[in-house]
């Protein structure tokens, strides 16, 4: 019998990682600080060079007037919200259902800022222009997440980013991008960041999703909105006396990164064929569109814990340290791609799918 006893323990042992860039230890924070003067002055209570130049760099690169680093982005989405209710006197926004701000945030939007929610599209599907034209109540502001993660990473076509936003620009509604992922889905949509970002009034991005720094988003919009949210950062307690680790971590890893992403996104592609070829196992999307998806396992999440175990061993490869209940009967794990990828041995991995695949044929029907 195997000493390991659970998947985790197995996916830690396993000589190859498939998803991500490696483990988030100190090492990522060293390696980010290894060039840097260390008479560099770091900022203080957001103000130094170190968080202007930054600031100035994405605001550039996301195409908007300004830009406030955030050490989070909890922090920086509830008051992008907050902000633009204010402004226009309606406490009211709205989003997809299964939102990281209805779902992650232990309702902060509505117990911070007492800000009512609507919830937009069934929740297994991305919001439509339909969704926001069908919404009878007036509201501030609606979020759109791009690309929808609970939903296995899932986008809208372009066509329809652009007519929501003219949509909500005719009907005075305030349009803000859920960006945590927005580097990621540059290759699909063929579009510069800056492109996307013009359909939007206000946009958060993440610097430890895609890009692996250590924490930390950026929040961009016009300088009114962005000097106004620096007050309601105050006011969160996120104007740390120092952020510059996050800030130097997070440019060097997006110099490092942003350029993979469309290699992420080929190498997403790829695997998600490997998994939709065994039997009883498939992605969502079926094609990925960005370096994430979901995999859906037709066996229970106890039943996949012990086959994908056993896989680790005989191959040294993990695929995922846990996996998730979705019916007594169904299981699934979300994955993504990032710099261990390009390192897996192509053949070992193979024989991972045809282990995967031949596990999959030999349980019972359900």
């Amino acid at each position: 019998m195997s000493e390991i006893n659970s998947l985790g323990e197995a996916y830690k042992k396993a000589k190859y990682k498939v998803p991500g860039h490696g483990p988030r230890n100190v090492q990522v924070l060293k390696d980010a600080l290894l060039d840097i003067d260390g008479e560099l002055e770091s900022e203080m209570y957001g103000k130094g060079k170190v968080i202007d130049d930054f600031q100035e760099k994405m605001a550039n690169y996301l195409g908007k007037e300004s830009a406030v680093f955030f050490p989070s982005g909890t922090m920086a989405q509830q008051i992008a919200l907050r902000i633009w209710c204010d402004q226009k006197g309606i406490k009211k926004a709205a989003y997809h259902p299964l939102s990281h701000l209805e779902i992650h945030e232990e309702d902060g939007l509505k117990e911070l800022h007492h800000i009512e929610t609507f919830l937009l599209a069934d929740k297994d599907s991305v919001i439509q222009l339909e969704d926001v034209v069908g919404l009878e109540e007036e509201i501030a502001c609606l979020l759109l997440e791009l690309p929808q993660r609970e939903i296995g990473g899932q986008l809208p076509d372009y066509k329809t980013l652009e007519d929501i936003s003219a949509y909500c620009k005719e009907k005075g509604i305030k349009l803000h991008l859920d960006g945590a992922r927005l580097f990621e889905i540059l290759p699909y949509y063929q579009k510069s960041a800056a492109e996307i970002c013009a359909l939007f009034d206000s946009v958060y991005v993440s610097f430890y999703k895609g890009i692996g720094g250590i924490a930390g988003a950026i929040l961009a919009g016009d300088k009114a909105f962005t000097e106004e949210s620096k007050v309601w950062k105050r006011r969160h307690g996120g104007d740390l006396i120092s952020l510059y680790p996050y800030i130097l971590s997070a440019d060097y890893y997006f110099v490092q990164r942003v350029e993979q992403m469309n290699q992420y996104y080929q190498e997403a592609k790829e695997l998600a064929h490997y998994f939709n070829q065994c039997h009883r196992v498939s992605t969502r999307p079926l094609e990925p569109v960005s370096n994430m998806f979901h995999v859906h396992f037709e066996a229970p999440k106890d039943e996949m814990e012990g086959i994908l175990t056993a896989i680790y061993e005989e191959t040294g490869i993990g695929l995922t340290g846990y996996v998730r209940e979705v019916t007594k009967t169904a299981s699934y794990y979300e994955v993504s791609i990032g710099d261990l990828y390009a390192q897996l041995p192509k053949e070992d991995l193979k024989k991972v799918f045809q282990l995967l695949d031949a596990n999959m044929r030999s349980i019972k029907t359900l």
